[in-house]
């Protein structure tokens, strides 16, 4: 199976990184793409509904439990030491063309911080974390890196398509 590219978009709390991928999605659908996403939480969240048959099946020692209905497909999946995204997306994402992951931060890959003035924050990332462009409206943060404006998705798609090209 294939891995898919997999771009990472970080920044902080409230700099429109969901925003954004959210209207990206439909920017790339639309040129022919399959599209996956992968979201960080720091925090937990229940994936399954304790006592279901898809949980009983966890709780017994599945290392993955896969919920079908007509419409969706759920895979909760134990990744104790696989967080990675380029992890992930080679074990569950290869029919996806391209991966748009949001947070990951300290994950190495191709990153594209979303970074606001309002937020009055510096970068969430360095260029040494691999920071490859921006979707900012400061002027002043990493000038010799392509920059984006804040809704700017059909800009963000050709660099997105033409680093996947490379």
């Amino acid at each position: 199976m294939n891995t898919p590219p997999v771009f990472i978009f970080v920044g902080h709390s409230n700099s429109g990184k969901t925003t954004f991928v959210e209207k990206l999605i439909p920017e790339l659908s639309h040129r022919g793409l399959r599209v996956a996403t992968m979201k960080h939480a720091h925090h937990s969240v229940s994936l399954d509904t304790e006592g279901k048959d898809s949980w009983r099946y966890k709780q017994a020692g599945a290392t993955m439990s896969m919920l079908v209905t007509k419409s969706a497909v759920q895979l909760v999946a134990d990744a104790v030491d696989q967080r990675e995204p380029y992890v992930l997306a080679r074990r569950f994402l290869g029919e996806a063309d391209l991966v748009l992951a949001e947070g990951f931060s300290f994950a190495q890959g191709a990153k594209i911080e979303v970074l606001r003035r309002a937020c009055e924050k510096p970068p969430r990332c360095s260029l040494a974390d691999g920071v490859v462009a921006l979707v900012t409206d400061c002027d002043d943060v990493y000038p010799e890196l392509p920059r984006f404006g804040l809704d700017d998705v059909s800009g963000v798609a050709d660099f997105l398509i033409a680093r996947m090209r490379a």
